[in-house]
């Protein structure tokens, strides 16, 4: 049996010359700004550092009265450029506040928009596949906001104790999956929300909202029966509502969600320098009063948190 003749160029050299420009355009080719500059050298560059923020996740981050960044998270990264600026000896290294969304802040991070997110942004596995985070910051968690006026039978489905006034009829879930329930777009309370409706089959009808101002005032508009967020910045945003003595936020928390600032993945040089000012200051003597100023006086639980959080030198 003939097999097929193999053929062979005639000008093997003219081969190789191809291999060899090919390969020298790819090692000549750009790098990726990631890869061949981390953020203290961009930011020593820029002669400036970019933190993004949330304008709608009060107390930890938000626009003030004067359009400027305010929040319990802004305050920590303060204290972050105050460390940039010692580690880079450049007093005057200016800080851009970048206001960011829900949806594009971890591409705005990625794509170099921003140097470091100053937000509310829970610590989670499939979220450090596209970001890398600092020590923890707060003991954040979902919780769920009602109207005081919602059924008894529904508010002991969600709080988990049941009470002694008339409830509802039904087992929770044949209750819940009676409701209009809403979360925000993207947050990893619509990751678990979703969850908890797939595996204990409740056929609840879930309305996604754009912010926790749309999503108190589906509550009190009775277009939503409850309203699942982070526990702190719903405690807040009924605080400041008009309504407030017709909101009510269960005690209970559905999860534990330390709640970091996060970065740029891979970039250890920067997340050394943030997490080292943010030990220093959980640390100080004025730690207890910056956060008293946002969520109230701290419990042994919350001091013990912090204390935990910080890294040793």
């Amino acid at each position: 049996m003939k097999f097929p003749r193999l053929g062979h160029s005639r000008v093997p050299g003219a081969r190789i010359g191809v291999w060899a420009i090919a390969l020298l355009a790819a090692m000549l080719m750009p790098l990726p700004q990631a890869a061949s500059a981390g953020t203290l050298d961009r930011v020593r560059d820029a002669g400036k550092i970019k933190f993004g923020y949330r304008t709608d996740a009060r107390p930890f981050s938000y626009k003030d009265e004067s359009g400027k960044a305010a929040g319990y998270s802004v305050a920590l990264c303060s204290r972050v450029a105050e460390q940039v600026r010692a580690e880079l000896a450049l007093p005057t290294l200016a800080v851009e506040w970048v206001p960011v969304t829900v949806e594009d802040r971890f591409s705005d991070l990625r794509q170099g928009s921003v140097d470091l997110l100053c937000g509310a942004d829970s610590v989670t596995l499939s979220r450090r596949r596209e970001a890398a985070f600092s020590i923890p910051i707060f003991p954040g968690g979902i919780g769920v906001v009602l109207r005081t006026d919602a059924p008894f039978g529904l508010r002991d489905a969600l709080s988990g104790t049941p009470s002694s006034q008339p409830r509802l009829r039904g087992s929770p879930a044949e209750i819940l999956g009676q409701q209009t329930v809403s979360i925000i777009a993207g947050t990893t309370s619509q990751n678990w929300l979703a969850d908890r409706v797939d595996k204990l089959q409740i056929p609840a009808t879930v309305v996604p909202v754009q912010g926790y101002e749309a999503g108190i005032q589906r509550v009190l508009d009775r277009g939503s029966n409850a309203f699942f967020g982070d526990r702190a910045i719903l405690l807040g945003a009924v605080k400041r509502s008009a309504s407030a003595q017709d909101l009510i936020v269960l005690d209970r928390r559905f999860t534990y969600e330390p709640i970091g600032l996060t970065l740029t993945r891979g970039d250890e040089d920067f997340r050394l320098l943030v997490d080292a000012a943010l030990s220093g200051l959980f640390g100080s003597a004025g730690f207890r009063a910056l956060y008293a100023s946002w969520f109230g006086g701290p419990d042994e639980a919350t001091l013990a948190f912090f204390r935990q959080s910080a890294l040793p030198e």
